[in-house]
């Protein structure tokens, strides 16, 4: 019944962008210049890319012009306007994705743990969720694909993938600098030069600065809250090697470091607003050292192309969080992670007929190294208590795919893909507990693991392989120059593996298997009126099985316990509405709606925690599944003088969420919504723009942790306090911005 209600609102909807783009039709001389431009993916592949329209996958595709005019500094905004995409930050440290599309996401900062979207940025797959939610500039395009990805990228992509492609060098000189102050004393500047240095060799040189003075007010002393400084340095060097053959080399280099989560603690301040109140500020450093060098040769025969991409990464942090949410010492958690990565995929692609043809071979390397200290109720015992523990990973993985599209007629493709992966992971885990019998405070942790050091002992050390079969049989149906119909069958994987956070002695640390998706889906995308109308929709069906949970448990020795498990199988199944209308020569408006519907077939686990396993658990929601996400943009631009006045406004709502398995933390509910003027001087190398973001000031989290009854706020809290329902660690998001920015192109 449900269904059908917002089936009938989806169909109201199409008929309301069809029916007002019709009648301006008979206006519009031209489209819109910058959102109906043509929009090239990557997501397929094929040598030059595809236009969006012509991928059989359901696709959110941004250019740098689009991504300009919507004032997009991190990929958080993206998942408003996307239908049923979340690219959230956790809070837990800054950074950290948990990002989720169609009901597949994950909830953990646990550097181990696995994504279900996998982000790839100029074709390298960023092996951990840290250092993937910050400040993005000098950016070409962002594709946000929806649905299992797995024959051309691989694992840990069930729920989808987040392409990032950062600038080329240009043929001619360029040269693009911003600058821009929002409310909370934010400042950010950026600056890109490009162009040829040689007759066969273009280089380009993009440098970001961001100092943000902190938007909250932690009440503990009055002092602004969530300062940070990020310094990006970005490099390329393009080589024509020679008529058929190119190097892209790309380097980057970046520093981040700041405050802490500006955690609200809902059992303290049990209102969703901004009130929270820390004794210890936190703190992370984040930094980071990457380079991907990208080879392609034009081969014979027809359009064929050798490419071959080579990523290296390595990144480190440290972070330290006042993870009780309140002006007590109950639990604090500074931690380190280092990692480096190292891949390298080897394809080849070329048209054979009106068919074309993906294969290659794929080898990902990467090295983990976490700690972890926990100082527990320091102000309140005689003496603090502080446990320590963390673990190593070293993983393999090795892939090889193939994928046709066979012409079967000039209206009808079949694609017919699969991809074998086969993974390694070894891992050295040291629980996280209380050394028993006590030992002094002075000599706590030197038996055990250090932050930014080693472990000297392990309780847990195994080593598995697992190796895994993506399957896809679909088809393409193009009746026409502006219509595709498409549907396929696909498999995916999300990688098993280890828990480098566990804090439970008296459970056994163990591996978990992977997680397997079977997946339906079928999509129309139909262009009308010479392209001035847009609508794109799919429906879908997801079958998961062993999904990997990690339980979240309060407990009043360690403060939260963090299990991994395979737990259960689910099945979710939805829709996703795209629509875009040029309703005159300076009216543009689109909008989303996306709509998941997720549900339990079996659970093997106490979701819950009231000891059994039953019914009870089968009824629990599944954890950041939003069942409705949907919104709209208005885009107005007028030519006054010599000058280009564009307005914009866009209001986009998000349903809350489940964020634990026994659904007692809950992400909010939002309604946000932006707007932007922008006036172009000296023939439009000049802009001024005046912004707002979140202007009604939504009060929103990137995790709702629950904490023991007797930390301050819980119900048996050791401190007086207006108790809440419960003590919780909930970082919190900015609220209402607003902001001047000056851009200048040449």
């Amino acid at each position: 019944m449900e269904i059908r209600k917002q089936l009938t609102h989806v169909i109201t909807l199409s008929a309301i962008f069809t029916g007002l783009t019709w009648s301006g039709y008979a206006l519009a001389q031209e489209p819109s210049k910058v959102f109906l431009e043509e929009i090239i993916v990557t997501a397929t592949k094929r040598a030059g890319g595809m236009e969006v329209q012509d991928v059989g996958v359901a696709i959110t595709a941004y250019n740098d012009s689009q991504l300009d005019a919507m004032y997009i500094r991190d990929l958080k905004a993206i998942g408003y306007s996307a239908p049923s995409v979340q690219l959230e930050d956790i809070g837990t440290a800054r950074g950290v994705a948990n990002f989720s599309i169609r009901g597949l996401g994950i909830n953990s900062s646990i550097p181990s743990i696995d994504p279900t979207v996998g982000v790839f940025v100029d074709g390298m797959y960023m092996g951990l969720n840290a250092g993937v939610v910050l400040d993005i500039f000098d950016l070409e395009g962002v594709e946000v694909l929806r649905g299992p990805q797995g024959v051309l990228f691989g694992r840990n992509v069930t729920g989808g993938a987040v392409l990032m492609r950062t600038t080329r060098p240009g043929d001619a000189l360029s040269v693009n600098t911003k600058v821009a102050y929002e409310t909370g004393e934010n400042m950010y500047a950026s600056a890109v030069v490009s162009g040829p240095l040689t007759d066969r060799i273009g280089g380009k040189l993009a440098v970001y600065y961001n100092d943000d003075g902190g938007w909250f007010t932690n009440l503990y002393d009055g002092s602004n809250y969530g300062k940070a400084k990020t310094t990006m340095y970005r490099g390329a060097i393009d080589f024509e090697i020679t008529d058929s053959m190119d190097l892209i080399v790309r380097v980057e280099h970046a520093d981040s470091d700041g405050d802490g989560p500006a955690a609200q603690n809902s059992g303290l301040y049990p209102k969703k607003n901004f009130d929270f109140s820390v004794n210890f500020d936190g703190y992370y450093d984040n930094g980071w050292d990457q380079a991907i060098a990208e080879f392609t040769w034009d081969v014979g025969p027809g359009d064929g192309q050798i490419v071959n991409i080579l990523g290296w990464r390595e990144y480190s942090s440290l972070t330290g969080g006042d993870i009780d949410s309140s002006p007590y010492s109950f639990f604090h958690a500074p931690a380190s992670t280092d990692q480096d990565q190292l891949s390298n995929e080897l394809r080849y692609t070329a048209s054979i007929g009106e068919s074309y043809l993906t294969a290659g071979i794929y080898y990902f390397t990467q090295d983990i190294v976490y700690r972890e200290q926990r100082q527990l109720l320091g102000s309140i015992l005689p003496a603090p208590r502080v446990i320590t523990g963390g673990g190593d990973q070293t993983q393999d993985t090795l892939g090889f795919f193939a994928n046709l599209d066979a012409a079967v007629t000039d209206d009808i493709t079949l694609n017919l893909g699969a991809r074998f992966t086969e993974e390694k992971k070894d891992a050295k885990v040291q629980t996280i507990l209380t050394p028993i019998p006590p030992v002094p405070p002075a000599t706590v942790g030197v038996d055990r693991c250090t932050i930014g050091g080693d472990c000297v002992a392990y309780d847990f050390v195994e080593d598995r392989t697992w190796s895994s079969v993506s399957p896809k049989v679909g088809v393409q149906i193009t009746p026409s120059d502006y219509t595709q119909i498409y549907a396929f069958w696909t498999k995916g994987f999300r990688s098993g593996g280890y828990n480098l956070r566990h804090t439970a002695p008296l459970i056994p640390n163990e591996s978990f298997d992977q997680e397997e998706q079977s997946s339906y889906e079928i999509g129309l995308k139909r262009d009308i009126a010479g392209g001035r109308v847009r609508i794109n929709a799919a429906a879908y069906l997801n079958k998961m099985s062993d999904l990997q949970r990690e339980v979240n448990l309060s407990d009043p020795v360690v403060g939260v316990i963090q299990l991994i498990r395979n737990t259960s199988d689910a099945t979710i199944a939805g829709f996703d509405l795209e629509a875009s209308a040029s309703l005159s020569d300076n009216l543009f408006l689109r909008g989303s709606y996306g709509y998941v519907d997720g549900s339990y077939d079996e659970v093997r686990f106490d979701l819950n925690g009231d000891g059994s396993i039953d019914d009870a658990d089968k009824q629990l929601d599944l954890p950041r599944l939003a069942p409705t996400s949907f919104g709209a943009e208005v885009i107005y631009n007028r030519e006054i003088g010599s000058s280009m006045f564009t307005a914009q406004v866009s209001g986009y709502h998000r349903d809350s969420a489940a964020y634990t398995d026994n659904n007692r933390g809950q992400l909010r509910a939002a309604d946000m919504f932006d707007a932007s003027l922008g006036i172009t001087f000296m023939e439009d190398r000049l802009k001024l723009s005046i912004f707002g973001r979140n202007l009604k000031d939504e009060s929103t989290i990137g995790g709702d942790t629950q904490l023991p009854a007797i930390f301050p706020g819980g119900p048996a809290s050791l401190i007086p306090t207006a108790a809440g329902d419960a003590a919780t660690f909930s970082p919190l998001n900015k609220g209402r911005t607003y902001g001047v920015e000056l851009q200048y192109q040449m």
